[in-house]
Parts: structure tokens; sequence; C-alpha cells
């Protein structure tokens, strides 16, 4: 029996976006009149996105539509530890896309189980990262299930193939061949890919930038924001205690109004070739940037040279779609066990594009004005430096000597 027949209720990634409303019909075509269940994930891409999104789904022919709320869930136990390993995708990106796939991934899984279906679709296509990432994920979580990818399937390859589809088929849709941009939006970010953009001599022009302010015409006064943390977490944002994602919508208004968070970056992608995207991440700079502040003050220096190379390392992790992994789980404990002593306050300054750590405290500081001071001090011998420094030479003295006497 071939796989299509066996397929008899799919649950599909669903956006409200063309690409999925063609998916739908094309599913119960293609797979036997299989019954297609959406499934939409707010990971706090905004509420106009989600607007009407069940009765579009039903009337482009899904049996129904499950809403997930993952936006306290996202923050909490994805974006909070990923803060804690310092993971920075090639020395720039916040990994914003990349951090909410195995939520939504998770998601989706549990959705399929409870309505009792034997396959998954997602409308990613075959040249990006996220077909990886969640698929690595349907993996790990239901390997039974089978996965659907009509991009790697049918034929069409253009907005105009699918708006003709749709409308050979009176299936309503709001999209049109005027979109620009392609978007994915979520409580840490927006990225934008396309138009403009697809040549990298090109400068985004001001259509390319929707959530922050454009730092030249941020205000000329800068703002202070106190973020205070415990064991690495979080807990209140100028005095005030608000929940992981409340804390993440405030930080994202306040960033947002001063132009905090742009970058314009072209990255490799998974599959091999390079991709140029402009991604704004305002709350997201802020709080990373907060994190490494105080992180400083508190972590020595081999502790900190380690949580550096998680950082490296687990960058890669979650931009490859790895979380649900041994490798994952090893590297987010390895982080949180060095995050338990982050504690503290840190003062951030926002001002024309910028968020700059200018005040930090902690009980748990190693820092001593005693020792630090450029002034006199009864605490630090200085002429101690003299051994210490011949023994940590110690080898390139003894290279140096032997090199000379073969001469």
């Amino acid at each position: 029996m071939s796989k299509n027949k066996q397929i008899k209720k799919v649950v599909l990634a669903y956006s409200g976006g063309l690409d999925t409303s063609a998916i739908i019909p094309w599913l119960k075509e293609n797979y036997n009149g299989c019954e297609v269940v959406a499934f939409c994930a707010d990971v706090g891409q905004g509420e106009e996105e989600l607007v009407g999104i069940q009765e579009k789904a039903i009337a482009s022919g899904a049996s129904e539509c499950h809403v997930v709320d993952l936006k306290e869930e996202f923050v909490k136990d994805y974006i909070y530890p990923i803060i804690k390993t310092g993971a920075v995708y090639e020395g720039q990106y916040l990994l914003g896309t990349s951090m909410a796939r195995p939520v939504i991934a998770k998601a989706h899984v549990e959705v399929a189980l409870k309505v009792g279906a034997d396959a998954l679709c997602h409308g990613c296509t075959g040249k990006g990262n996220d077909q990886v990432r969640f698929e690595s994920c349907f993996a790990a979580l239901a390997p039974q299930l089978t996965v659907i990818a009509p991009w790697r399937e049918w034929d069409m390859v253009s907005r105009e193939d699918l708006l003709a589809y749709l409308a050979e088929r009176d299936i309503p849709c709001a999209a049109s061949l005027t979109k620009i941009y392609s978007r994915d939006a979520n409580a840490w970010h927006i990225s934008h890919e396309g138009g403009e953009l697809e040549d990298p001599w090109c400068e985004p022009s001001k259509e390319v930038w929707t959530m922050t302010v454009d730092p030249q015409d941020a205000p000329n006064t800068p703002e202070k924001m106190t973020l205070s943390f415990e064991q690495g977490e979080l807990v209140s944002v100028d005095g005030k205690e608000l929940s992981p994602y409340q804390a993440l919508v405030y930080l994202n208004d306040k960033a947002a109004a001063h132009g905090v968070g742009r970058i314009d970056i072209v990255e490799n992608r998974l599959v091999g070739m390079k991709s140029r995207g402009c991604y704004e991440t305002p709350g997201g700079t802020v709080l990373m940037a907060a994190y490494k502040g105080l992180e400083t003050l508190i972590l020595d220096k081999e502790s900190l040279k380690y949580r550096e190379s998680i950082g490296l390392e687990f960058s890669h992790v979650i931009y490859d779609g790895r979380w649900f992994t041994p490798l994952a789980k090893a590297q987010l404990a390895g982080a949180a066990a060095l995050a338990e002593q982050v504690t503290g306050d840190v003062v951030v300054k926002l001002y024309k594009g910028q968020a700059s750590v200018i005040q930090r405290r902690s009980p748990n500081s190693l820092y001593s004005e005693e020792f630090a001071t450029f002034g006199e001090d009864d605490v630090y011998d200085q002429k101690h430096a003299e051994g210490f420094i011949r023994l940590f030479s110690l080898s390139s003295r003894i290279a140096a000597l032997k090199s000379q006497n073969t001469k």
C-alpha cells in the first residue's frame, strides 16, 4: 500500500498564509481524501496574525483548528535557558527563528497524538533550515508519525501557482502577488528576507523594518532600564515583577522605541547556501547584554571561558534544530550550573540603537576594589608578579633557550 493511501488524518502546521492555505486542499486531493487538522502555535507573533485564523482554516478545508498558546512556555523553557548559554550564531544572530522551532514542534506532535493523527505536515521549503529543524524534532518526539512536506512533492513553484490553485477551487485567501518580504515573527524577534535583501550590496529600505524605530529617529535622550536576575533568570524589570513573557513584551516596547536590536547579516544556512536577512530583536538584545554584563562580574576566568565555549557550540545546536538531543541536554545543564551564581542587578542604557551596560552589582561578585585599584592598597604585593610571570612564561623561555643552543 502506498504512503498516500495509508494516511487518514494529518495535522498541519497552519499559519493562515498562502502556502498553508493551499496545502490543506492539496493534502486532501493527494492523500486519498484524508482529514486535515490545522494547528497554529501562538508564540507571540501578534494578535493580528491570529485573528480569524480558525475560520480561515475551516474555509480552506480543515476539519478543525487548534490554536495553542505557547508564549509563556516559549520564553521560560526555551529563551531563558538559551540566554544562560550565551548562544549567538555567527557572532550576531540571536537565534529568534531557531529557538521557537522546538516548542512549536513539540506542541505540533502533542496535537497530533491527541487527535489520533498518523501524519504531520509543514509548509517549509526544501531550501531552508526549518524543514530540518521541525523534522529533527519530530523524529526525536514521535518517529512513528509520517512527515509530509508538500514543497518537496508538488509541482507548484511560485506565488502565482499557489494563488491560481486556490482560485480554481474557490478557496478564499487574502494573499496577493504584491508581497515583497518573507517574515517570521515571535515574542523574541521578527526576521525579514526577500525583496531587495536578496542582493547583499543593496541597503535595506525603510520598508524592511517593522518592529523598531530607525535609530536616527530615536529619542535624543537616553533611557535607563534595570534588570534583576536570580540564578540566571530575569525576575523583574524596572522594579516590576513580570511573567517571563510579559517581561519580554515590556523590554521589546522600551528597546524598540530607541531603535535597539537591528542587524543585517549574511548567514550560513544548514543546507549549505548563504542567505541574507535582517532581524529585529529589541528586548532580546537588552536581555542578552544585561545577562552577559552581570556574568562578567561573577564568573571566574576559566568558568567564563567554558560558558563562552558552550555558547559557541550551542548556537549551532539550536540553529541546526538539535534541541531534543543528548548533546543539547548536556550543554544546557552545563550553562544552568554556571548560571546558579548569576544573581544581581544590571542597568542598561538605551540610546540611538545601542544597549549599553553601565551599572552592575551582585552578592556573588568576584570583583574587589581593594585588589583592582590603581591607587595604594594593602592586599596585593606587586613584587609577587615577577615570580608568577617567570613561571607562566617558562615554556616559552625553555623553547627559546633550546632554539638558541641549536644555532
